[in-house]
C-alpha cells in the first residue's frame, strides 16, 4: 500500500469541507501558516508526518485515512509481515514504514526507520525537527547521532532513546553504515 500526495491532498481538503473546518482552524490546528496550509493541501509540498497525525487528529479520523483512503478496521490485533509496512515518505532519503496501519484508533504510531550513512551530512549541523508528543528511538542495527536541542548522543545497536518531541531534534547515520531503528511517536 503507497500513497500520492496529490490523492492525501485531496482528501485533506474534502474532509475539512465536508466537515465544515476552515482553512484557517485547521492552520491553526497543525501549527503552520494559512499559507503553508492551503500549499500543502494543494499538493504543491510534500506532508511532514506531524502535519499528517495533527490534521487527522483535528478532522477526527486516521492517519492512514488521510493517507490511504482505506479505514483501518482492526482492533484486537494486527501483523505486518518483514518489509511489508505502509511506506511513508517523511524526511528525504530515510525510509519509513509504518508497522500498524490496519489497527484503528491507536495510541501509538510505530515506525521502522532506515536512516542511510551519508558523508557529506557528518560535519554538518544535523536538520532538526519539532512536533507533539513523545517519541521513542530503539537502535536495531548500525550507529545514530541523535541530537536534541545542543546535546549530542552517540546511540548504537541496542540502545534507546525516550523524548518530548517539542524539543528540537534530529539524528543521521554515522561509522560508515546506515542505521535501522524503531521509532515510537506517541
Amino acid at each position: 500500500m503507497d500513497y500520492n500526495i496529490k490523492d492525501v491532498s485531496a482528501r485533506l481538503k474534502g474532509t475539512r469541507e465536508y466537515l465544515d473546518i476552515t482553512v484557517e482552524e485547521m492552520s491553526s490546528k497543525t501549527n503552520v501558516s494559512v499559507e503553508e496550509y492551503i500549499s500543502l493541501e494543494n499538493g504543491e509540498k510534500d506532508f511532514s508526518l506531524s502535519f499528517l497525525n495533527e490534521a487527522a487528529d483535528a478532522l477526527g479520523v486516521e492517519l492512514i485515512e488521510l493517507l490511504t483512503g482505506v479505514t483501518p478496521k482492526l482492533n484486537t490485533y494486527s501483523v505486518v509481515r518483514k518489509d511489508k509496512g505502509l511506506p511513508i515518505e517523511r524526511r528525504e532519503r530515510f525510509a519509513y514504514q509504518h508497522l500498524a496501519y490496519l489497527f484503528k484508533k491507536k495510541k501509538i504510531e510505530p515506525l521502522l526507520v532506515v536512516a542511510p550513512y551519508d558523508e557529506q551530512e557528518q560535519d554538518k549541523p544535523i536538520h532538526l525537527s519539532v512536533h507533539d508528543g513523545q517519541e521513542m528511538d530503539y537502535i536495531l542495527s548500525g550507529t545514530m547521532k541523535f541530537r536534541i536541542g545542543d546535546h549530542i548522543e552517540i546511540l548504537h545497536e541496542g540502545d534507546c532513546v525516550y523524548y518530548d518531541s517539542k524539543n528540537p531534534h534530529g539524528m543521521i547515520a554515522v561509522d560508515g553504515n546506515e542505521c535501522k531503528f524503531l521509532a515510537i511517536l506517541i
